[in-house]
């Protein structure tokens, strides 16, 4: 494990802000390492408003969006809201589908079945609104690349609205209007929405067309924060505004389908790390091993007992996607040592049994062992699918397209993508795609790494750091949660290792003559030695809160442990 320390802005830079804020020079630190650098500039951060979104009329083609959908409203067409089975996807698709149907009642959705259509849009879906009567079809968090099925769906007279926020390729489909703030001839002020955050620009467009201001759409906040946390999207501009309030929805009236999910989760208030890991696996999971339409009945029912009785179905979806997880983990891993594939520069595995709706949770599990691009194949159909994910700084989007002539077709990001191949190409691609990372990939990026945003010492944690600290939330990529770096740190003799294989670590450490502090370090239990050791050791960490018997108190969150020499 590295350390890496950020390079720590200039001094004149600190003092100013610190000054301006009246703030202790390493909080000044942490802000201007977020690219945070005036008064105006921390008042809109730590105080974020709703005013602060921007027109949706600067999206390129939402005039045209727009004038579509009211056209369908008073001609009395059919409407399809399409979207990907994903967290993304089914949010994106409950929240335009259910504002629609709040004024106009000729709306339907549609969510592809994984393993029958795969992602994005699909010719049996055009071909079900083509029996249907339905005349447009507004796609959600997919679409931009699917220029063929489109061309389908114009030759049997149907429209599409595409709202997407993947990268274009060179063509654009033939649609009505792409709302994509990715376009390179969008100028839309930032372009970082996830799909369910473009579906709510089109709602914000719709509603100014019938007087509707933002509060009245702050209902559908709770979708566009789930679906923000869930895509792992830059915690920044637009997308801060949109998931701190919808965090707040989230936590004081969320609309009946997400209150049945937490509804026994025993904390009081939900911050986007719980919406990460109890909401977002919930809803993925019905596409995953059902069908995404559980998800969008859930979604959008407003009864909360009927509610509560899909929450409880997908619970159980949850429940075997955990047991489906380990099993494809221990398989891909026996699959690794077999073949003597430890020391490549990636890893790519198949079976053609695994399960089709697991294999990217798989993928990020073997990462955590083999910290290296990861991609994990199963048969899908007469086809051969994959799911990658990658390491922090490699962008396996790129590595993937440096090897498209040997697959059908994929898509993604930098760190996650998605592609099917057939099966007599998969040996040469294996190959092509080892080599091309092998040639890409920079030596630092195979080893995992901490990066620290300030090294502080005990005292400075105060109330009123932490209390300005909470204010940084909600944390995320590009808001990452603040880790702190301390050194000549002791334990004061209650180290002990925690779990049934012992496998985590508990502390209470104190540096100098600071007040102790408890410390826990998940995964961490290894380094039980080290810190029971009487020279002095240094921590990485970050700052939570921790209730017991009502009392709230600050604990570390050990990231790691390391001698004090290092």
């Amino acid at each position: 494990m590295r350390w890496k320390l950020k390079t720590k802005p200039s001094e004149d830079k600190i003092k100013h802000l610190a000054q301006a804020l009246n703030v202790e020079d390493f909080v000044a630190t942490l802000l201007i390492q977020r690219g945070i650098e005036t008064f105006d500039q921390a008042k809109n951060f730590f105080r974020p408003s709703l005013e602060h979104l921007h027109d949706p009329f600067l999206m390129k083609d939402m005039h045209k969006a727009v004038d579509r959908i009211e056209t369908a409203i008073r001609n009395e067409e059919n409407i399809l809201v399409f979207g990907d089975y994903d967290v993304d996807g089914t949010t994106a698709v409950s929240l335009v589908s259910s504002y629609l149907k709040s004024y106009y009642p000729n709306v339907a959705t549609y969510i592809p079945d994984r393993y029958d259509e795969g992602y994005g849009i699909s010719y049996k879906g055009i071909d079900f609104a083509d029996d249907n009567e339905f005349s447009l079809i507004i796609a959600l968090d997919c679409g931009i690349k699917s220029i063929d099925h489109i061309a389908y769906a114009k030759s049997k007279n149907i429209d599409f609205i595409v709202c997407d926020h993947h990268r274009p390729g060179e063509s654009l489909p033939n649609a009505v209007a792409i709302l994509d703030p990715k376009r390179d001839d969008c100028f839309y002020p930032y372009d970082e929405l996830c799909g369910c955050g473009v579906g709510f620009k089109l709602i914000q467009a719709l509603g100014r067309n019938r007087n509707e201001t933002i509060q009245d759409l702050v209902p559908y906040l709770d979708l566009v924060a789930t679906a923000i946390a869930a895509d792992i999207v830059p915690i920044t501009g637009e997308n801060r505004v949109l998931a701190y309030f919808g965090l707040q929805v989230i936590n004081s009236d969320p609309r009946p389908g997400i209150k049945a999910l937490v509804h026994q989760v025993k904390k009081k208030t939900l911050d986007i790390t719980d919406v990460v890991f109890i909401i977002s696996p919930r809803i993925n999971a019905a596409g995953r091993i059902k069908h995404g339409n559980h998800a969008v009945e859930l979604l959008t029912e407003f009864n909360f007992e009927q509610a509560q009785q899909f929450a409880s179905e997908i619970e159980k979806y949850n429940s075997d996607r955990k047991d489906l997880d380990k099993q494809i983990t221990k398989e891909a891993f026996q699959q690794i040592i077999t073949n003597s594939e430890e020391d490549r520069f990636s890893t790519v595995v198949f079976q053609e049994d695994w399960h089709k709706g697991v294999i990217g949770i798989v993928a990020s599990r073997l990462i955590e062992t083999y910290y290296r691009p990861t991609l994990v194949f199963t048969k899908s159909g007469d086809k051969y699918a994959a799911s990658a994910r990658s390491v922090k700084g490699f962008d396996v989007y790129n590595a993937l397209d440096a090897c498209a002539e040997h697959l059908e077709q994929f898509g993604g990001h930098m760190y996650a993508a998605g592609m099917t191949i057939k099966p007599e190409n998969y040996p040469i691609f294996k190959k092509a795609f080892e080599k091309q990372v092998s040639e890409t990939i920079l030596p630092e990026m195979r080893t995992p790494e901490i990066e620290v945003d300030a090294e502080i010492n005990f005292s400075d944690i105060t109330p009123k750091f932490t209390r300005i600290l909470k204010q940084f939330e909600p944390f995320g990529p590009l808001n990452m949660t603040p880790v702190f770096m301390t050194k000549n740190v002791k334990d004061t003799g209650y180290a002990k290792t925690l779990g049934a294989d012992e496998e985590h670590l508990r502390l209470f450490v104190k540096q100098n003559n600071s007040d102790g502090i408890a410390a826990i370090g998940f995964g961490l239990g290894k380094k039980l030695d080290l810190a029971k050791d009487q020279n002095p050791f240094q921590l990485a960490y970050s700052l939570s809160e921790n209730e017991w018997n009502g009392t709230v108190s600050t604990q570390l969150m050990l990231k790691d442990i390391r001698t004090n020499d290092n």
